[in-house]
């Protein structure tokens, strides 16, 4: 462990290179826990970090990735033993702290979790930072009385991994999934997740009334823009929204008549600062309840540490279905 390799992003001249460096353990932010990395994954976050096409790192150099899974080495919190399996999602991995391109991370103790029976390091990171924002989304709506007796459940950016991921879970909890996709050519991918119904993006008309008809029970965002706005004012009484990303828009222009005429909860998913006891409930359940039924299907991809610097530019260009693990 005296070196080891890592994918580290740096600023140079204010243009973002990134690459594979040889480092030792004194170059790594300072924690509590060190681990050998066995996998991690892309995340959409990670092309914007990689590439500089977004503004994600705090300070340069850091090692990217925003997702670790793998083996407790050290630690001096006594709560995590040598040789335990563990993963750690957001938590300013690849922001503030460097992340999990590497094949050693140091990290703070209150950011790792105990991989939960029902899960392994590799399907661990097939999940990682999308599959706990979907289980996150999809605990909080049903923490606002989301049930699948309700109706129709909606998930747009249907073909990326939170959408993927969140499709399948659904579909695993017993509702009839809607996916919203720009892309015709994944239909056939969609409904093996479990998506009843397939809607395609430029075949929808989002009129310009502050309230359209009531459609959906709840729904899974990852737009934005005007695409939020129909959806608060599609949803049913009393449905939720849940907020995810803003690949869209960041922009949203609606009415306050969403949530004071049909009582709809808009609901802010934030899966990087969220608490340790809400985050160890939300993987247990993961590793239960909501586990996806076609992890294989969603993580068909294993690329090495080495294919790191030729990986995002698909991601930025909106060309990637499903997942991509990372083995280091």
């Amino acid at each position: 462990m005296n070196t080891f390799r890592a994918f580290r992003i740096h600023q140079d001249n204010a243009k973002i290179v990134s690459r594979i460096d040889t480092i030792s353990l004194d170059d790594l932010s300072p924690g509590e826990v060190v681990i050998k990395v066995a996998y991690s994954d892309i995340n959409y976050k990670d092309a914007l970090a990689a590439t500089g096409t977004g503004k994600i790192l705090r300070s340069y150099p850091l090692v990217g990735g925003i997702d670790l899974a793998g083996e407790v080495v050290s630690s001096s919190d006594a709560q995590f033993k040598p040789g335990q399996k563990v993963l750690v999602t957001g938590c300013g991995l690849s922001e503030t702290h460097n992340g999990g391109y590497a094949e050693y991370a140091r990290v703070k103790s209150d950011w790792v979790i105990p991989i939960p029976g029902g899960l392994d390091a590799h399907s661990a990171m097939i999940l990682g930072t999308a599959g706990f924002t979907a289980a996150l989304a999809i605990h909080r709506m049903e923490q606002n009385g989301l049930s699948p007796e309700q109706g129709e459940v909606l998930v747009n950016g249907a073909t990326g991994g939170v959408g993927s991921i969140a499709i399948n879970m659904l579909a695993g909890r017993g509702y009839d999934v809607v996916a919203l996709t720009g892309k015709k050519e994944s239909e056939g991918y969609l409904k093996q997740l479990g998506a009843k119904r397939i809607l395609l993006r430029g075949d929808l008309q989002l009129g310009a009334k502050p309230l359209e008809a009531m459609q959906w029970a709840g729904s899974v965002d990852n737009l934005g823009g005007d695409m939020l706005a129909w959806l608060l004012k599609t949803t049913k009484d009393w449905g939720s929204v849940a907020s995810i990303g803003m690949a869209s828009s960041m922009d949203l222009k609606t009415t306050v008549l969403p949530f004071i005429l049909r009582s709809v909860n808009l609901l802010g998913i934030n899966s990087v600062n969220v608490p340790r006891a809400p985050r160890l409930q939300v993987w247990q359940r993961i590793a239960t309840d909501l586990k996806p039924r076609h992890l294989d299907v969603i993580g068909a991809r294993t690329i090495t540490l080495d294919d790191l610097p030729t990986a995002f530019d698909g991601y930025i260009k909106g060309a990637v279905t499903g997942r991509t693990v990372v083995k280091i």
